[in-house]
């Protein structure tokens, strides 16, 4: 089975820093793969209260988005009380939407621990229906 290659964008538009926390083990004793998708969410919640927006389903009008695929490709393990740094980037935008880049980083070995992308599609939470991505979002992404 041909392994999943993420082709993570040279721009990053976002950094942020956490501490592995022990809920974010599995049985292993280390970061488990649920856990993982649990942290790139993290930071893009943060990425967007950084930019203003108090949530993702409060983007605009009504709009908000939704995770409509995900792919993670894990590289290293990481433990309880690793410090970690999420690298943030944005690319393939259409009319509807974009892909959102991950890389979880040690910040002790900078040794890299997982990269994601999760396909993001701005949604009419009043309507139900797909919508375009609000002006204001995609300007503050591609700054």
């Amino acid at each position: 089975m041909p392994r999943i290659k993420i082709n993570f964008p040279e721009n990053t538009i976002y950094e942020l820093s956490l501490a592995i926390r022990v809920s974010d083990l599995n049985y292993g004793a280390h970061v488990g793969n649920d856990n993982i998708l649990t942290l790139m969410h993290e930071a893009r919640m943060q990425y967007l209260v950084s930019l203003g927006y108090k949530d993702e389903l409060s983007l605009g009008n009504d709009i908000g988005i939704i995770v409509s695929d995900v792919a993670i490709s894990y590289k290293a393990e990481a433990f309880y009380g690793d410090k970690i740094k999420i690298v943030v980037a944005v690319d393939d935008f259409n009319r509807y939407g974009f892909d959102m880049y991950y890389r979880l980083i040690n910040s002790s070995t900078d040794r890299t621990i997982a990269e994601g992308k999760t396909g993001i599609v701005c949604l009419n939470y009043s309507t139900r229906k797909i919508a375009e991505i609000p002006h204001a979002l995609l300007q503050a992404l591609t700054i």
